[in-house]
């Protein structure tokens, strides 16, 4: 029989086969020329492909709990993404954030652009958009023909989305400028770049058309999707099974408590202005911004460094390979939001955080230092190295192929939790800061089950107790508690609307493992960096199973 380990190894390079973006991302060399096959035919293949290695998995002995860990880990990965494509996942598989028509666009991000064979892969995947981008649209059309569409806001927004893809400040035109800066030939590639280029602002042209000529007419006209269809959603991003109107409840009776306590916080800064007004103050007032672009960019990499020489050895374990962290801008055209790529599989790239900077002219800092913490470090940065230095204790496949955001995004937000606790919230607007984070992230469980189970607002909260959730009552939400702007927040709502079950995951995530911290306190001797050893030592699983290992792993 096959040991499970080797078999980890085979799915990795099976997998990164069958989905080159999936490679890329991971940093598994060898595919950053190719793209998946989005047509129906390639789903079927990588639901076969699932389904083979699950069954194969289930045939490996499995001596110790090394074993059985590796073992759970890929058979749990391939039934979430055998369960996503029963339920018609891939048909349904187009939004404003996360769908394959940003991932087209913007995985060029990710890739190498400093070798000639750098080049050559940026090259070539330019070149096949057409391909692909004909597969996704086959899909779609299934989709279409067995009524599974989305709804009509989804579509106008990736319309949008199409429109800037074939506009002069298209995100391909980026690469034009990466290659004169890269230390290749520019001749070499410059012309079958510029054609590359064009015949893919071609194709996403025509996939415009597509959209806005066929699918959005038979569009879906409502955003919910059904109590059925979001419980199965969740569970994929969650790893375990949700209850949706427990958590409903739940996540409300977050937002109350912590809008009190962000009132009572802006009243540090100004007991006689409101919190709103406080906030606009602090992100509009030069004294709370950094003077421009290059010291805001200075100020995150001090938090980084800063924070890791400070807690190694004494909150965290920290391996050499990842005492690098990088923070870099984001290219014109590409996310709105801070974000972090992990490192390679080699470590050859090292993990970064990514800012967007690009148009800002106003830099303030009282929400960054919270975000710099939970992108970087000790957030996603310690996360993902830790994970992928456990070569010993891990699988190749669960180290570099499984994410589930329950687990990971709660790590973060437990992260920017923890360095409050720490005392790296120093100033009163980086408290602020904290507490913004945190309302947001509890007021997305109330919007995203609210919103999808058609549930009202509850009667006893202070926000339009008793009314049907509506996309402006949402919009309200997020701009008056989580203090977004009218862009955020527009954007933050369409996020729910279409992509149900995944915001849910920072929040819910969080306060698993604070209920797991709270379990190791109550046994007495906490150590803290023992219980955060062993959280991140498990690697990224599903709720139930960080629950399982992290409390049999308890001292006792």
């Amino acid at each position: 029989m096959q040991d499970i380990f080797e078999l980890s190894d085979v799915a990795v390079d099976r997998v990164a086969a069958d989905n080159p973006i999936t490679a890329t991302y991971a940093g598994v060399v060898g595919y950053n020329h190719l793209w998946p096959d989005l047509s129906p035919a390639g789903h079927a293949a990588t639901r076969a492909l699932f389904a083979e290695l699950r069954n194969a998995a289930l045939q490996c002995p499995v001596p110790d709990d090394r074993h059985l860990l590796a073992q759970r880990v890929l058979v749990e990965d391939c039934d979430a993404h055998i369960r996503h494509h029963d339920a018609f996942g891939h048909h349904f598989d187009l939004n404003n954030i996360a769908c394959p028509h940003q991932e087209i666009r913007f995985i060029f991000g990710s890739m190498g652009d400093q070798t000639t064979q750098d080049w050559d892969a940026i090259v070539a995947r330019v070149a096949t958009v057409p391909v692909v981008l004909a597969g996704y649209r086959a899909t779609l059309e299934e989709g279409l023909a067995a009524g599974n569409v989305v709804s009509k806001r989804q579509v106008e927004s990736v319309i949008a989305q199409g429109e800037s893809a074939v506009g002069e400040d298209s995100s391909f035109h980026s690469l034009r400028g990466k290659l004169d800066a890269a230390p290749v030939p520019t001749a070499d590639f410059a012309g079958p770049l510029d054609d590359a280029i064009a015949a893919a602002k071609a194709a996403f042209a025509e996939f415009n058309d597509f959209l806005s000529d066929t699918y959005l007419a038979r569009s879906a006209t409502k955003d919910a999707v059904g109590e059925a269809r979001y419980v199965q959603a969740a569970e994929i991003f969650l790893g375990t099974r949700l209850d949706p109107h427990a958590t409903y409840r739940w996540g409300w009776d977050e937002v109350e408590r912590l809008w009190s306590l962000m009132q009572d916080a802006c009243a540090e800064i100004d007991p006689d202005m409101r919190a709103l007004d406080v906030l606009n103050e602090l992100n509009t007032a030069p004294e709370y911004a950094a003077a421009d672009q290059d010291e805001f960019i200075a100020i995150m990499k001090d938090r980084q460094h800063q924070a890791l020489a400070n807690l190694e050895g004494v909150h965290f374990d920290v391996p050499p390979e990842i005492r690098n962290i990088e923070v870099q801008v984001e290219p014109a055209g590409g996310a709105l939001a801070a974000h972090y790529v992990g490192p390679s599989e080699d470590f050859s790239r090292p993990g970064s955080v990514w800012y967007p900077v690009d148009g800002k002219e106003h830099f303030p800092l009282f929400g960054e230092i919270t975000t710099a913490y939970h992108e970087g470090f000790p957030g996603h940065h310690l996360q993902v190295g830790v994970q992928n230095t456990l070569r010993d204790q891990l699988s190749r496949y669960h180290r570099t192929m499984v994410w589930y955001p329950g687990s990971g995004e709660g790590w973060a937000l437990y992260s920017e939790h923890l360095m409050g606790e720490l005392g790296y919230l120093e100033r009163p607007e980086y408290r602020i800061g904290l507490l913004g984070s945190q309302l947001l992230r509890a007021a997305r469980v109330a919007i995203d089950i609210g919103i999808h189970l058609e549930l009202p607002i509850p009667d006893d909260v202070s926000f339009r107790p008793g009314e049907a959730w509506t996309f402006e009552a949402a919009h309200e939400l997020m701009s008056t508690r989580a203090f977004l702007s009218d862009d955020e927040a527009t954007s933050e709502v369409l996020r729910y609307m279409g992509w149900p079950g995944q915001a849910i995951s920072y929040k819910v995530g969080e306060q698993a493992i604070l209920d797991l911290r709270e379990q190791w306190q109550a046994a007495g001797d906490f150590d803290p960096k023992l219980f955060h050893s062993t959280v991140l030592g498990v690697g990224s699983v599903g709720l139930d199973l960080l629950r399982e290992r992290v409390s049999a792993l308890q001292p006792t």
